[in-house]
């Protein structure tokens, strides 16, 4: 499975987004791999109007219906129509690990899957005992990276990390700086089940040709 994290860039915001996720989806039918469009809140709803693939959020808040301004709540991304959410994204970091805690518990009480990131083993220790969805190990480092990736620089982490996330029944993301499909083959081989992008695709002059190379990856 691949993650594409759409972030904030001009090329997966509004319309942007929308032609992206439509190429994300003529891949995703074409080779039968699972792709998974991760997009602003504010995308969301169009998104999932718009296509058939399961759609996820990059980021929900704790808090419940009140006065809190700007807060991303998971009963409206869920009424959007959202399956699922990233947490603790190193561009998103929730700083500490009972709000962490909190915000996880809060998306599976409401049936929204998560996507916790990490940033070590250390850290990572400590997701897995959350039971998300899934885990990502991801160094902050390399994250943007387009010439050095997770894969090529730490692949004895992405083996203990996947030792972790089994020992727990979790299934292990990695990501930053994923850009080729020989990163994709190493990671799955060292024990990942997928990886996480963004701006190899989101950023690419032709974002169908990059997506179909990493898809080679799960051959």
């Amino acid at each position: 499975m691949i993650f594409v994290n759409f972030k904030t860039y001009r090329e997966g915001t509004g319309k942007n987004a929308l032609n992206l996720g439509k190429i994300l989806e003529e891949v995703a039918n074409q080779t039968l791999v699972k792709i998974i469009p991760v997009v602003q809140a504010a995308d969301v709803r169009e998104m999932v109007q718009t296509l058939k693939l399961e759609v996820w959020t990059q980021h929900i808040d704790s808090v419940e219906f009140g006065a809190h301004t700007g807060a991303i709540i998971p009963e409206a991304v869920i009424e959007d129509g959202a399956i699922g959410t990233f947490l603790n994204h190193s561009e998103r970091k929730i700083e500490k690990f009972e709000d962490l805690d909190k915000t996880n518990s809060r998306a599976k009480e409401l049936g929204l899957k998560t996507l916790v990131f990490a940033a070590g083993l250390d850290e990572l220790k400590r997701v897995v005992t959350l039971s998300p969805t899934y885990v990502a190990y991801e160094p902050p480092e390399l994250v943007g990276s387009t010439e050095v990736s997770v894969a090529t620089a730490h692949p004895d982490i992405i083996s203990k990390a996947a030792e972790v996330a089994k020992g727990s029944g979790l299934p292990l993301i990695v990501g930053a700086g994923v850009h080729s499909e020989e990163d994709v083959r190493t990671s799955l081989r060292l024990g990942a089940v997928g990886v996480a992008v963004a701006t190899d695709i989101v950023k690419a002059e032709d974002p169908k040709k990059e997506l179909l190379e990493l898809v080679e990856g799960f051959k």
